[in-house]
């Protein structure tokens, strides 16, 4: 089967950039990605954060839908942990009626931020339900299905689009898999922010197996990487760059990935828990398109999926434009491959 491709951008802030320089770089890369093909384009949220201008996820999409014409727009994700269901429902309902057919809905597990912006987001919040069951009833007043027993029921999440926002549920671990599993939605696992391939080979069969087709759907598993395509390898090695990836392990049992030390310090400090930093190299596919081409065709048999989610942590943004020019130009060999042999 074809491979798609699809784009997470997070919209970082590089050294010497302000935010909407890179607001500005986020839409120059949506009107591209769309010009050459990729098949979606997702923005990030994250919060209480200088290097990361992404704290609305809604806001920015509404804004690249309006700048691009037929690409899915959506977000990687929504931290749905902080919000009510029925206001995210209306946010994706409104944005679905601008343009339908066009809205992916992508929810994320982590806090995406530290705990004191997580304690602004909840803040007056208690005995808030599961994610799992944010997530299901956010699906019901996505798609106007709440059930005759629900405290809330008759209620409307408005407008009512035509073709509601398509819901995904992105993580990095069984327990995510499993969620994505049991309400029969789409899981995205994220292995440029847990790169344990026992973890991903884990959480994919854990979602294949206990996936529940009694809502009509089938298991649609996607992979999210970093990944840097160049002329060369040596070229895409240097534009790597020397970046460490820091983890944070807290006392809890709970660990989370930050972008640099100093969060981490900070985030402990926030805690009040006893933590362990873990600094390691980020896993990064990196090199010329036959060499990315055919890792990702690794990738592909490995976890049997058709879909690759990618992120390039490129400063330039003409090579960071360039990267995703040359990896769908590899794709675009592949079938012509294909085709030719057929």
């Amino acid at each position: 089967m074809a491979i798609k491709l699809s784009i997470l951008d997070q919209t970082i802030v590089y050294p010497g950039e302000t935010a909407t320089d890179a607001f500005q770089h986020t839409i120059a890369l949506a009107q591209r990605a769309e010009a050459i093909g990729y098949h979606r384009f997702w923005v990030s949220e994250h919060h209480d954060s200088g290097f990361v201008g992404g704290s609305s996820p809604e806001v920015l999409i509404s804004h690249l839908l309006a700048k691009t014409s037929s690409i899915r727009v959506g977000s990687g994700g929504v931290m749905l942990q902080h919000y009510s269901p029925y206001k995210v429902a209306e946010n994706f309902n409104v944005l679905s009626a601008l343009a339908p057919g066009r809205v992916d809905l992508g929810i994320g597990r982590a806090p995406g931020g530290l705990p004191r912006s997580t304690q602004a987001l909840q803040r007056g919040v208690k005995d808030a339900p599961s994610l799992t069951e944010k997530i299901e009833e956010l699906g019901a007043f996505i798609h106007d299905t709440l059930a005759e027993d629900h405290p809330l029921h008759g209620l409307t999440a408005s407008p009512k689009p035509e073709l509601p926002a398509e819901l995904y549920v992105l993580g990095t671990s069984v327990g995510s898999a499993e969620i994505a599993a049991s309400l029969g939605l789409p899981y995205v696992f994220s292995q440029f922010i847990n790169s344990d391939e026992k973890v991903a080979l884990a959480a994919f069969e854990a979602y294949q197996q206990q996936f529940d087709r009694s809502f009509g759907r089938e298991p649609l598993p996607i992979f999210a990487l970093a990944a840097i395509v160049a002329e060369t390898d040596e070229e895409a090695i240097a534009l790597a760059g020397d970046h460490t990836q820091v983890k944070i392990h807290l006392e809890s049992g709970k660990t989370l990935t930050v972008g640099t030390v100093e969060q981490a310090e900070e985030y402990g400090r926030q805690s009040n828990e006893k933590y362990r930093i873990e600094i390691t190299k980020p896993e990064v596919t990196k090199g010329s398109q036959e060499t990315v081409r055919n890792r990702l065709l690794e990738l592909q048999q490995r976890y049997s999926v058709d879909e690759f989610i990618v992120t390039a942590a490129i400063p330039s943004i003409e090579k960071r434009i360039r990267s995703f020019e040359l990896l769908k130009e590899a794709f675009a060999e592949v079938s012509a491959e294909v085709s030719v042999v057929g």
